[in-house]
């Protein structure tokens, strides 16, 4: 893996010391950020070949940078390990199993081993991610729709919405005619 960059976004100098160190030596660059705002400018500027995130950290969180980096179709390629002293607020924001999301998470403090692991583990789960479609590819096939198939969705909402509009009369009057009897 000699030449791979990676991106530990953590505002624990120590725990950015200490991953650094766990690496094996000279086979990989990395990159250090101290809170999320930077963290993203990196992730942008030198497309790193794993990033291991903090859930919280200032000005941009955890959250804020991993919800960027999904929406980004190639930076969501990107393996992603999310580390954190305190495994429910992860969970508050994103549901077990993490694998599902196709991130490693790994908790505070951790050893040489778990962090071994969770490289891996964010490796092959980045590699079962399915590709997200582009915009580009949603508007080709939306335009594919013939001005005819168009044309008859806009009367078939046209219709739905009159049948609504009645029903939401009738229910006006039951809700009268029901309050109508309770005075009485």
């Amino acid at each position: 893996m000699a030449g791979q960059k990676i991106l530990v976004i953590d505002d624990s100098k120590v725990i950015r010391v200490r991953v650094r160190e766990m690496l094996p030596q000279g086979n990989f660059e990395v990159l250090e950020a101290k809170d999320g705002e930077e963290g993203l400018k990196l992730i942008r500027e030198a497309r790193p070949n794993l990033i291991m995130l903090d859930f919280l950290l200032p000005k941009v969180s955890g959250w804020e940078v991993y919800q960027k980096v999904q929406a980004h179709p190639e930076l969501s390629k990107i393996p992603l390990v999310i580390m954190s002293g305190r495994e429910e607020e992860v969970m508050e924001k994103i549901p077990k199993p993490f694998e599902k999301h196709f991130f490693a998470f790994i908790a505070k403090p951790f050893e040489k081993k778990q962090l071994t692991e969770a490289i891996k583990s964010a490796m092959v789960l980045a590699k079962k991610k399915p590709v997200p479609e582009a915009p580009a590819a949603a508007a080709t096939a939306t335009s594919g729709a013939g001005a005819a198939e168009i044309q008859a969705m806009t009367l078939k909402m046209a219709k739905m919405q009159a049948e609504i509009d009645t029903l939401k009369k009738q229910m006006t009057q039951v809700i009268t005619i029901i309050k109508q009897m309770k005075a009485k």
